[in-house]
């Protein structure tokens, strides 16, 4: 079982990223106190005291010390690095001063553009469940929406401490274990899986509940970013076969996405503006902040290991895993208000 990738030990990666993180997030927070980069409390806030924000910048900056100790330079990493760094800045300044979600998303589609049309990173076809869609001249498209619904997917699970931290880092090493397993550990997606998973879990010492600081939207976009380009990478690449792959390790995040546009087009309310009726919102309701991020994390580990075994070759039975967790996950969101308000009986 090779645990090497281009010559580096997976292990120091992890380490010598996580540890950078730690370091660099404990810099940002110290930066945002002084420039005022504050998430204060108000009525959709789950948290109760002002806190800083920009953990996101830690994040960047140990994925960054991590690519140059440990990447390879290529047209196609050098498009990740630029829309990268774009999508941090805007981040940066959102987080400052919050930015209108219309011009966000010109920002998002702009670096969909420059790792698709610069980096040559496209979409051409799906395969899931042996079927095979070929997209012909809308593979470019089809690609950009992909990376600004993923984006926008992650960010929208930033809602409560270490839950959009979690969810990605069990993401990044879920594709690292089945690189592991298939011994396909030479592509760029695996090396920068475990580079991010490194950055991604040294911010949660400071954002597992009880926060000490905040990702905000400097990091979840940044890893919506990562997320994305990860994925589309591995199935390049052939790391991955199938796209039920990585888009089964994203269900709760694509599903929550999925039910808050249908949410707000029931109640004839604007996409882009935030409300408090999220799957984690709801969850938050009945548990704790804490259990319901733990709750979260056992549901999104759930399907990590039916992922693993999917792509391992046990597909019949898989699948009918996934079909049996949809159903459960459906029964619950039914039975909140995720979708629809429903009217409490009076006693």
């Amino acid at each position: 079982m090779n645990i090497n990738i281009n010559g580096h030990n997976i292990l120091i990666i992890v380490l010598v990223t996580f540890i950078a993180s730690v370091i660099f997030v404990y810099i940002s927070k110290i930066i945002a106190n002084y420039i005022g980069a504050i998430d204060v409390p108000n009525e959709r806030s789950a948290h109760k005291v002002p806190t800083p924000l920009l953990g996101g910048l830690g994040i960047f900056l140990s994925f960054l010390l991590g690519y140059m100790l440990f990447g390879e330079q290529n047209t196609l990493m050098i498009s990740i690095l630029i829309a990268s760094f774009l999508i941090l800045l805007l981040g940066v300044f959102d987080d400052i001063k919050p930015i209108k979600a219309r011009y966000k998303l010109i920002i998002h589609i702009l670096v969909a553009a420059i790792v698709v049309l610069y980096g040559n990173l496209v979409l051409t076809h799906v395969e899931m469940f042996d079927y095979r869609i070929e997209f012909g001249i809308l593979s470019k498209p089809a690609t950009m929406l992909l990376i600004v619904g993923i984006i926008n997917a992650i960010n929208l699970i930033d809602g409560l401490d270490g839950l959009c931290a979690g969810v990605s880092s069990i993401y990044f090493l879920t594709i690292g274990i089945i690189a592991i397993i298939l011994n396909k550990m030479g592509g760029l997606d695996i090396i920068l899986s475990f580079i991010m998973l490194g950055a991604t879990m040294g911010f949660l010492v400071f954002n597992f509940p009880p926060a000490k600081i905040f990702m905000g939207d400097t990091g979840s976009t940044f890893l919506g970013l990562m997320i994305s380009v990860i994925m589309l990478l591995g199935f390049k690449t052939v790391t991955l076969t199938s796209l039920i792959i990585p888009l089964v390790l994203l269900a709760l995040p694509i599903t929550d996405t999925i039910l808050a546009i249908i949410r707000r087009i029931i109640n004839k309310k604007n996409i882009g503006v935030a409300d408090k009726e999220h799957i984690h919102h709801q969850l938050l309701k009945r548990l704790s902040t804490r259990k319901t991020v733990l709750v979260i994390y056992a549901v999104d580990i759930i399907f990590s290991i039916v992922t693993i075994f999917y792509a391992l070759g046990y597909k019949e039975d898989m699948i009918l895993f996934y079909i049996v967790l949809i159903f459960i996950l459906l029964f619950l969101i039914f039975k909140t208000n995720v979708l629809f308000t429903k009217k409490e009986t009076k006693k």
